[in-house]
């Protein structure tokens, strides 16, 4: 298969290159090649192409939350009284419908793959599924169906409070007792077909006791696999982790053996300098999820000082307010404009290496993310002609195109978007549907 992008942007390029010859097989690139004229067998791809781009965080069940929470007043926690009466009411059948709109959504963003931190495991009164982890492989075939590859961050959820409060209606479903029945109903998961990589999740640290924190990244270690936790995203959680353990969140795992390189700590918004030199110095990566930090009123976290004190930075849609990666983008360098009255603190090439290749790497997929043989075929084209990119130079979209921007997305050499729509569903009727369902 080839492939005539108008524009590409390749690795250690500073700008987009123009006339890029797209050569794939079985899945791979095999040659990326620059200034070069269209051969009459090649498919042109008029605009800017990307390497695909990966959502290192997502809460499907979420979207069906979109429009309903953002009138009036309230806070993260009122919030989360909304999104536990939708998990609430999600079975495996219609958890499937709704993951499958939803990553099919984030298809035709140009989204190739999707890190769900997944903790919705059993019936809501708690009891688990004659397969007890059917709620999981729904989320493996939604992905697959809707063309996307998924790493599913089974998550660990066995507390409502740092000093240890049972999990109560509705939270009841997302427990396994300890961290060793996590573990064991964990590892007897295989997902099927090879689109899925299964990684760990720490909820919190309110939702993990600290003496089972070592279960939870030792069964990560064990299989080389990503681990993810939710991170000083709420200054109460922080106060009450100082008040019971007498430390930071993040020194509380760092004391658990919770940190390092295939550590991902999302949202990380309310550090002090001590966290954020345990987090770089152990080269923990962080996620950040500028557009739900904001419609939750999280705050801003110092997202130039972690990535200058050595932690990775990705990004995810969390909540999914909106789902468009190039918004989560942009609103890293703008949100620091905000924060610091400063322009000019990310580059665009540092802003698409977080929205690509570390996304990716984050979620267990580190040969994906670059325009680059042998790396996963997976691309995004983004049009040049719509009324938010007419005359923005290629090396500016970043900073003016949205997911609407969108018109094709292959995801390991298979075509999933064309021309903005998606190969095989009807997305919009699909997310009324499954929403529909949950919040009726």
């Amino acid at each position: 298969m080839r492939y005539h992008a108008e524009y590409a942007w390749l690795p250690d390029r500073t700008e987009p290159a123009a006339d890029v010859l797209i050569e794939l097989a079985d899945g791979r690139f095999t040659s990326v090649t620059a200034g070069t004229a269209a051969p009459p067998d090649a498919r042109r791809l008029p605009g800017l192409t990307l390497p695909g781009l990966a959502n290192a965080h997502s809460h499907a069940f979420h979207r069906a939350l979109r429009g309903r929470t953002q009138g009036g007043r309230g806070d993260f926690w009122s919030w989360r009284d909304r999104m536990y009466a939708v998990a609430g009411r999600l079975d495996p059948d219609g958890y499937l419908a709704l993951a499958r709109a939803v990553y099919a959504e984030m298809a035709l963003a140009g989204i190739s793959c999707v890190g769900e931190f997944h903790y919705l495991h059993h019936a809501p009164d708690g009891t688990p599924y004659a397969e007890p982890n059917a709620m999981g492989a729904a989320l493996v075939e939604a992905a697959a169906q809707a063309g996307i590859r998924l790493t599913l961050l089974d998550t660990c959820y066995l507390t409502s409070s740092v000093d240890g409060a049972p999990l109560a209606d509705p939270q009841r479903r997302f427990g396994d007792g300890d961290a060793a029945g996590w573990a064991d109903r964990a590892a007897a998961f295989t997902p099927a077909g090879d689109h899925t990589r299964v990684g760990a999740a720490i909820h919190s640290v309110r939702a993990v006791p600290a003496d089972q924190l070592g279960t939870v990244a030792g069964w990560a270690a064990e299989r080389d696999a990503p681990l993810h936790l939710h991170l000083s995203e709420q200054p109460a959680e922080n106060d009450a982790c100082r008040a019971y353990h007498g430390r930071t969140p993040t020194a509380l795992l760092a004391d658990a053996g919770v940190l390092g390189p295939r550590t991902t700590a999302v949202h990380a918004t309310h550090l002090v300098d001590a966290d954020r030199l345990l987090l770089g110095g152990s080269g923990t990566g962080v996620c950040l999820c500028p557009t739900t930090e904001r419609d939750l009123a999280d705050g801003i976290g110092p997202a130039r000082e972690l990535a200058d004190g050595g932690s990775p930075l990705s990004l995810g849609t969390d909540s999914h307010a909106v789902v468009d990666l190039f918004e989560e983008a942009r609103a890293v360098e703008l949100d620091e404009r905000l924060r610091t009255r400063a322009r000019g603190h990310f580059t665009p090439v540092e802003l698409l290496h977080a929205a690509t290749a570390a996304g990716h790497a984050a979620l267990g997929w580190p040969d994906a993310g670059r325009l680059a043989p042998g790396r996963r075929a997976d691309l995004v084209t983004v049009g040049l002609h719509s009324a938010r990119t007419a005359g923005v130079p290629p090396a500016g979209l970043l900073f003016a195109a949205t997911a609407a921007d969108v018109t094709d997305v292959l995801v390991d050499g298979r075509q999933v978007v064309r021309e903005g729509r998606h190969a095989t569903l009807d997305v919009p009727a699909e997310l009324t549907a499954a929403i529909r369902a949950v919040t009726a």
